[in-house]
């Protein structure tokens, strides 16, 4: 038989253990919303993006070199640029969240040009 004073301290632990689990969801739910933030930024750069770079097709200028602008004005990094003569298709990667030197940097691809269907 145990007595009252062998278990002092017991709620302590467990309170503690489970403070500790509260704030491990926590973070991990921080993380998942700051990657999917960052994704959504990602997509908003990579259609503006690939809009001004097909206007810029209609115009007679460099697609590629306005949607490398573009994409860093949005805090984006342009990775691919495909302009054919009659549509413009980009991919813009985001900086995502960064937690113990590990991050994700989310890339959005978009298509601007008359409708194919």
């Amino acid at each position: 038989m145990t007595n009252a004073a062998e278990e002092r301290g017991a709620g302590t632990v467990l309170a503690v253990s489970m403070l500790g689990f509260v704030m491990l969801v926590a973070t991990t739910l921080g993380l998942v919303a700051g990657v999917i933030r960052a994704h959504r930024e990602a997509q908003a750069a990579a259609d503006l993006t690939a809009l001004a770079a097909a206007q810029t097709l209609v115009a007679g200028g460099d697609p590629c070199r306005t949607a490398a602008e573009l994409a860093s004005a949005n805090r984006g990094e342009l990775l691919d640029c495909v302009a054919t003569s009659i549509d413009v298709r980009v991919t813009v990667r985001v900086a995502g969240p960064r937690w113990w030197g590990l991050g994700v940097d989310p890339a959005a691809e978009s298509r601007a040009g008359p409708d194919r269907s």
